[in-house]
């Protein structure tokens, strides 16, 4: 059965008539008749009995209409989604993110995004940093939202997004001094939950030379994929974290945030899209615009 007598099909039972069925698909009523026969022919099984007073599904009719109407519905749609993906105005966008991104960045971008290419199906990927330049260089992702710099071998572009200053984390019944901060000595005494070293190999590098630069010893006691991660083990007392600022917006049991007295040498958090550059436009490039607006 093609499309074309899925159509004749469907309408007859709709209309209720060939007489109106003929009209709505635009054929001669004695054509429309010809080709039910011939189906009914073919599937050895009336699927309406006719009459002056019109056409009337069978048994064998109702077995099948509803199948029909999906079936035609789901091509419908498939074929708009192919006239859509040739006027590029659909297609997928797999987006691999850090934590940090959610924040606002990605929210706010994402929005647009649907508003300005409803169709286009987005795939989004919590990742960390190591993870997505292997995911962006593998093409298993389009786009990485993480903390640069990071080592990439493959022709990308790069866009910064901003950085936020490091705030620490800490466990909630920890008394803070009167100023509501924290000293980077403190933190040292306390060892530090963070990243893997593979995660952020220059970021890592630099804070821990701030604090060498300062006379202190910090320790990486725990390492965490994940910032979520990273505050559970804060919470369990397992040492303390130096996070972006933006994360006082996430809010969890048993932690706390502070302001690091005399931080100034440490370095930022920086957030960047990273995309492959490809010969012609992608949706990637589109969203890159997005999220630096």
């Amino acid at each position: 059965m093609d499309t074309r007598q899925m159509r004749c099909i469907v309408a007859i039972a709709e209309c209720g008539s060939l007489t109106r069925a003929a009209e709505r698909l635009g054929l001669a009523q004695p054509a429309l008749t010809q080709t039910l026969n011939r189906l009914e022919g073919e599937i050895g099984a009336k699927l309406f009995e006719r009459s002056r007073r019109g056409a009337a599904l069978t048994e064998a009719g109702l077995a099948i209409v509803d199948d029909l109407r999906a079936a035609l519905a789901h091509g419908d749609a498939a074929a708009e989604r192919a006239r859509a993906m040739g006027a590029g105005r659909a297609g997928r966008l797999t987006i691999g993110f850090v934590t940090h991104a959610v924040y606002e960045v990605l929210p706010r971008a994402l929005r647009r995004l649907h508003v300005e290419h409803p169709q286009l199906d987005v795939v989004l990927r919590e990742m960390s940093n190591a993870e997505q330049v292997d995911a962006l260089e593998g093409g298993r992702i389009d786009l990485a939202l993480l903390h640069p710099p990071v080592p990439v071998t493959a022709r990308v572009h790069e866009r910064r997004l901003g950085e936020e200053a490091m705030v620490v984390a800490l466990p909630a019944d920890h008394e803070l001094a009167a100023d509501g901060c924290v000293s980077m000595a403190e933190i040292a005494a306390h060892g530090l939950v963070w990243f893997p070293a593979q995660q952020m190999p220059l970021l890592r590098t630099l804070m821990l030379g701030a604090f060498r630069s300062a006379g202190l010893d910090l320790r990486v006691r725990q390492d965490a994929n994940r910032t979520l991660t990273v505050l559970a083990c804060v919470a369990a007392g397992l040492g303390w974290s130096l996070l972006p600022s933006s994360v006082r917006s996430l809010q969890h049991a048993g932690v706390r945030y502070a302001q690091v007295r005399d931080g100034a040498a440490l370095p930022s958090f920086e957030l960047a899209a990273l995309w492959l550059a490809r010969s012609r436009p992608t949706f990637a490039d589109t969203f890159a615009a997005m999220l630096a607006d």
